[in-house]
Order: C-alpha cells, then sequence, then structure tokens
C-alpha cells in the first residue's frame, strides 16, 4: 500500500474502529467501499473469489436475497450505526452576521458608507481658534456654524445603509431557515421500494440501510449503491458520475454493480444495498466538492497533507477521510482559494446590475461636480487674495489658508453625498420585501429578494403535468374490446370469456411486479398505488373486471418471464416472453396506441377470435375511438399479443421482427385526474 506514515494514527484508530463495527457482519464499510470501487467483469470475479456470489455476500450481510431485511428496529439501528444512514451532511447554513457582511458588499451602499464616514469625520472638525488677521485677507469659507448640525446628513445615510442590510439579512435568513425545512419535507417524501419481511414496502430513501434488497424499475433514481441480485434488461444511466452518454447494461453475469445518483433508462430488478450515505459514490463525490461536516473540517486542518496521501494511497478509506477540499491528486492551495471564491460569487439579477451602474454613474458624477466645486472655491480663494487684493503669501497666515482648504474639501463632500441617493437602496429593499410577503401568500416561497424580480418579469410558466397539475392517480375509464367501445368499464359478463382471459394475462404478466395495488391506508379511502402509476391503472381495471392479477403472477412468478422488452422511449412499448406448457411461447406487449396497432394486423372480435385488421380498420378506429378519447384527456394505451412455435426458436434479439405481426386484444383509456386548485393557478397565471 506505499508509506501512510504522515496519518498512521488516525488510520490504526480508524481500522480498529471498522473492525469493531464489523463485529456483528462479515464485511466491513472499508471492504465494502473498496468493492464497489471495481466495475464490470473485475467486480464479478471479487464478489465470486471473495465472497462466494452475491448470495454470499448477502449471508455475510444477514440479509435474505428474497425476504430481505427483517422490521427488527434494534437490527436496523445497529447497521446505521456501522454502515452509516443513507443522508449526507449539509453545508452549515450561513450565519446572520454573514449574511449581514453579504448584503454590505453592494456598491450603491459602499458608496453610501464612504459617503457617511467622509461626512461625519469632516463634520466634527473645529478651526483651531481664531488667529485671522487682515493682512491674511478673507473669503468665502462657509457660513458660521454650519458645521454644528453637519453630522445630521451622514448619520442619515448610516441609519439607512443599516436598515437596507437588516432588512436583506433578515429576509435571506429567514428564507434559507424555510427552504431547509422544505427540502427536509421533501426528502421524507422521496420513497423508494424495498423487501421487509418478505413483503414490498415503501420506505423514505433515508431509511434505507445495507443489506436491504430494494427493487429498481425504469425511471428510478438509485439512492444508494447496489450489487444486482436479478434483473431484466436492465439497463443506466451513468451519465451523472462517468460522463457517459451511453447507457450501460447491467446483469449479474458482466456488470452487477449499481451506483446511486444514476437513473434506470430500461428494465427493472432487485438489488442489495451496500453502501449509503457518505460512503456512497455520490456521498464521496459531495464529500469531495465541500458537503463534509465540521469535524471533517477540523481533520483536514489538523493533518491535512497525511489525510491527502493517505487518500491518494488507499482505496478503501471511510468516508471521514475523504477530505471535502482535496482530490484524490491532490489540489494546489491556490486552486483550492480560486474555487472557494468562484463558488461564493453570485451573478447578479437585471435589477442589481442597473442599480450598480446606476449607483457608479451617480458616484462619479458627483465625484466630478464635487471636485470642480473644490476647485472653483480654490481658485476663487487664491485670484480674491493673491491676485486681487495682492496680499504676499505670509508664513503666520499658512493655518489660516489651510483652514479655507479644509472648509473648501468639505463643500465639495457636501456636494457629493447630497448626489447620492441613500434613499434608493432602502426604497428598493422595502418594496422587494412587501412583494415576498404578497407572493408567499400565493404559496410562492422565495429564497432571496432579487427573485422577485425574476418571478415578476415571468409571462409563462412551463409546468410538469403528471403529479404536479394532476393527482398522478392512473384509472382505467373506458375501454375498446371485442368491437365495442366501452364508455364506461364494463361488466365482465358482457366481454367475450377468450378475450377476457387474454386481458387479465397480458395485463398481470406484462406490468412491473413491483406495480400493485394495495388497500387503503385509511378505511373508505382510496386504494394505495405502487409503482408505475399507468401499471397501476391497468391493474386497477383487472380489478374492476372482478379478476385479481395475484394468482395470475403467483402461476407464472417474475424469475420463470423468459423475455423480457422493457419500454424505453425508442420502444414505445414493453413486451414479456412466456414459455407455455407445450414449449410454444407467447409475447404479451403494450405501449401507445398509435404505435402498437402499427404493428397488429389481427384483432379479436366479438367473440374472442382474431380477424384481419387492415389498414384502413386502424384508421378508422384511431378516428372513432382513439382520437375521442384523447379530446377527453385519457392516455389511450393498446394491449396485444402474439405467439410463436416451439420449434424452431425465434431470434429474440431481432426485436424489428419479433415485436411485430401482433393481435390486438383492447384499447384503454387511462385518465389521471386534475387537482382541484389547478382552475385557481391557470386563472392567477393568465391574470
Amino acid at each position: 500500500m506505499g508509506d501512510m506514515s504522515n496519518s498512521s494514527d488516525f488510520y490504526a484508530k480508524n481500522q480498529r474502529s471498522e473492525n469493531n463495527h464489523a463485529g456483528g457482519f462479515g464485511v466491513s464499510v472499508l471492504e465494502l467501499r473498496s468493492l464497489m470501487e471495481q466495475r464490470a467483469t473485475e467486480a464479478v470475479v471479487r464478489v465470486q473469489e471473495e465472497y462466494g456470489g452475491v448470495e454470499g455476500l448477502c449471508s455475510r450481510l444477514n440479509t435474505s436475497p428474497t425476504e430481505g431485511l427483517t422490521s427488527s428496529q434494534a437490527d436496523l439501528d445497529k447497521r446505521r450505526e456501522v454502515y452509516g444512514e443513507n443522508t449526507i451532511p449539509p453545508k452549515k447554513p450561513k450565519t446572520f452576521l454573514e449574511l449581514v457582511w453579504e448584503a454590505l458588499q453592494d456598491v450603491t451602499l459602499i458608496i453610501l458608507e464612504v459617503a457617511a464616514v467622509v461626512s461625519l469625520g469632516l463634520s466634527f472638525y473645529r478651526p483651531p481658534g481664531d488667529t485671522s488677521v487682515d493682512s491674511c485677507g478673507a473669503a468665502a469659507g462657509g457660513e458660521e456654524g454650519e458645521g454644528e448640525a453637519g453630522w445630521i446628513e451622514g448619520a442619515a445615510i448610516l441609519l439607512s445603509v443599516v436598515c437596507v442590510v437588516l432588512v436583506t439579512a433578515f429576509n435571506d435568513w429567514s428564507k434559507e431557515k424555510q427552504f431547509r425545512g422544505l427540502q427536509s419535507r421533501i426528502q421524507q417524501e422521496q420513497k423508494f421500494q424495498v423487501v421487509r419481511d418478505g413483503q414490498v414496502v415503501q420506505l423514505p430513501v433515508a431509511d434505507l440501510v445495507v443489506g436491504d434488497i430494494a427493487q429498481i424499475k425504469y425511471g428510478d433514481l438509485l439512492p444508494t449503491d447496489g450489487i444486482l441480485i436479478q434483473g431484466n434488461d436492465l439497463k443506466i444511466d451513468e451519465s451523472s458520475l462517468t460522463g457517459e452518454s451511453d447507457h450501460v447494461k447491467k446483469d449479474t453475469e458482466h456488470d452487477p454493480m449499481l451506483l446511486s445518483g444514476t437513473h434506470v433508462m430500461e428494465g427493472s430488478g432487485r438489488m442489495v444495498v451496500t453502501a449509503v450515505g457518505v460512503n456512497s459514490q455520490t456521498g464521496i463525490i459531495f464529500t469531495l466538492l465541500g458537503a463534509g461536516t465540521e469535524e471533517e473540517e477540523l481533520k483536514e486542518k489538523k493533518d491535512e497533507d497525511g489525510l491527502r496521501n493517505a487518500v491518494k494511497k488507499q482505496d478503501g478509506a471511510a468516508a471521514m477521510e475523504m477530505q471535502p477540499l482535496k482530490s484524490a491528486e491532490g489540489g494546489e492551495p491556490d486552486e483550492k482559494e480560486k474555487r472557494k471564491v468562484n463558488v461564493s460569487k453570485k451573478d447578479k439579477s437585471v435589477l442589481q446590475g442597473k442599480l450598480t451602474k446606476l449607483a457608479v454613474q451617480i458616484g462619479k458624477a458627483g465625484l466630478l461636480m464635487s471636485s470642480i466645486t473644490v476647485i472653483m472655491l480654490v481658485l476663487t480663494f487664491v485670484i480674491d487674495t493673491f491676485v486681487v487684493q495682492g496680499l504676499p503669501w505670509l508664513t503666520e497666515c499658512t493655518p489660516i489658508y489651510i483652514q479655507y482648504f479644509v472648509k473648501f474639501f468639505i463643500v465639495g463632500v457636501t456636494v457629493l453625498v447630497v448626489a447620492v441617493p441613500e434613499g434608493l437602496p432602502l426604497a428598493v429593499t422595502i418594496s422587494l420585501a412587501y412583494s415576498v410577503k404578497k407572493m408567499m401568500k400565493d404559496n410562492n416561497l422565495v429564497r432571496h429578494l432579487d427573485a422577485c424580480e425574476t418571478m415578476g418579469n415571468a409571462t409563462a410558466i412551463c409546468s410538469d403535468k403528471t403529479g404536479t397539475l394532476t393527482t398522478n392517480r392512473m384509472t382505467a375509464v373506458q375501454c375498446y374490446i371485442a368491437d365495442v367501445h366501452h364508455k364506461v368499464v364494463p361488466d365482465p359478463g358482457a366481454l367475450p370469456p377468450k378475450s377476457l382471459d387474454v386481458l387479465m394475462h397480458a395485463i398481470s404478466i406484462n406490468s412491473a411486479y413491483t406495480s400493485k395495488i394495495l388497500p387503503p391506508d385509511i378505511e373508505g379511502g382510496l386504494p394505495k398505488q405502487v409503482g408505475n402509476k399507468t401499471e397501476c391503472g391497468l391493474l386497477g381495471l383487472v380489478l374492476d373486471l372482478k379478476r385479481d392479477y395475484q394468482p395470475i403472477r403467483k402461476q407464472m412468478p417474475e424469475e420463470l418471464l423468459y423475455k423480457v422488452y422493457t419500454f424505453n422511449s425508442a420502444r414505445k412499448s414493453m413486451s414479456t416472453v412466456v414459455k407455455q406448457p407445450d414449449g410454444s411461447y407467447r409475447m404479451y406487449s403494450k405501449g401507445a396506441s398509435e404505435i402498437m396497432l402499427k404493428k397488429c394486423n389481427r384483432i379479436l372480435n366479438e367473440v374472442g377470435e382474431p380477424r384481419v385488421f387492415r389498414p384502413r380498420d386502424r384508421d378508422e378506429m384511431v378516428k372513432k375511438v382513439i382520437e375521442p378519447m384523447a379530446c377527453e384527456g385519457l392516455r389511450t394505451i393498446c394491449v396485444a399479443y402474439r405467439d410463436f412455435p416451439a420449434s424452431p426458436e425465434p431470434l429474440w434479439d431481432e426485436e424489428d421482427l419479433i415485436l411485430n405481426d401482433l393481435i390486438a386484444v383492447s384499447v384503454v383509456g387511462i385518465e389521471d385526474p386534475v387537482r382541484p386548485e389547478v382552475g385557481h393557478v391557470s386563472l392567477v397565471i393568465t391574470c
């Protein structure tokens, strides 16, 4: 490993702690972190050689690949103590004094501060007695007693600066506090599916622990690191970590390593959680970027060089050894300071930029005018005294001349102070603070005052529809089956048995097994939808037709599915192949109706038998069925199937040939109800 003498004491202490922590389990944090650094074949070989495969690793973690962890609170607490919690410590919030200091950096306020200090300083200047003599001449240098109230101008400017700074800092501080509370609440609402006691449950991502068996599916953002146990055509977008835009195929034979912060682009599967929080890949990156705790910062100051060398040489270092401001290669101090400065700088808004430009222009104009005033007063005094009156420069008159020059300078400063609009920042700040308060009444939380300007200039707000403007609770309300368009869910007795049986199997099997309908949490409530909402809408149709999808899934468990073509943006469909008892194959498909119908050459008729489905029949269905559903705001899903002979076995990788010549079963219209308050929001935006 190399010489680590600079930090040997720290690492010895940390290693002893890890050994003690791993006492109740068969693997430590250091070992898991070192394991998660492996990729592809190297990872497979290491898991197999050191742990006896994924099953052996699960055994060391005291978890079951099928039943998951138990709900024992003592066991969960022990895992959090040993392997950490699935949270990343946030940056320390800025104190009120730091916000005050930031507010004081405004150019307009700086000009006002300088003017106020100079004005106050000169207002207390008094000439040292009456030493005037007739031989020194006389010139207008200001009225008697005008300095007695000169301090009021400077004090008023300082008071306005204090008001602006306090209002700005207090608003930023209070809104920052509100946003942290909102962020904490959002984190609690982010949930992930795991297996506990053999049951699939949804838990907040912060409650996940090492050893959990997590179920992943298309569209998920992985909250932890893990190793794949079982997967179906799984592809991951790792661009957030590697920068590579190509999707990475994951399977248990070639590359089972799943990393936090990556997106599931295709497929589904199960993984065992191996790293959480600061020990996960996302946590390590956040730590290196500076989101560490105070304890880490103190350790960095104490032994900065030693820890940097240790991180470079120790692959399995604990999270606290990954110092936030040092990379694995070790950055130069100058570069680190530059990064700090760049991060701390905030881009100015349009209003701030204009006010800064105005303040600079006013400052320059005021400085020019005050300079001209001082020059004119000095020239007038010199010409009147030494040219018009013809008096010589006398040594005993020097103090009096200096008094005149100081008075001239005070007059110039007065001109400069008067030119600076001390009320402008205060007026802008008060108006923005009022805007923030008014926007809060509309449930529009604004963190910084200058954001009001951005929101005020907004003419259109682009919002995601599903789950934002709608309730994200898909419900099947119409269907076309057996050559009949049903405006409501039909009675199962009115449908051909063959068509009904195929539809039940197609929906039950060709949906992610993580999608399901659970009983309501409260009596009289709506059933709880878990998993993909569109699939939950289809499963709801199965229940509405007085059938149950669970017996079908038990008869055909996920492990026995022969081939799965998962949904992606290119296919716009999902297909599942199952092997029949006679050795033949049946493929169930579902997807966007306009895509699926083009792949169908037959359709089930009124008695459940396939009939020819010609292009003109498709055009007629689009016009009479799909378009009316779409006009009512329904999402249309087509369900189809295809049978394949046992021999020769089809070439499943040739998708263009496999996903074709389908038999259409039904077109289902799914509704996502609009939230009650959406109409009111639309009215506000329009006005």
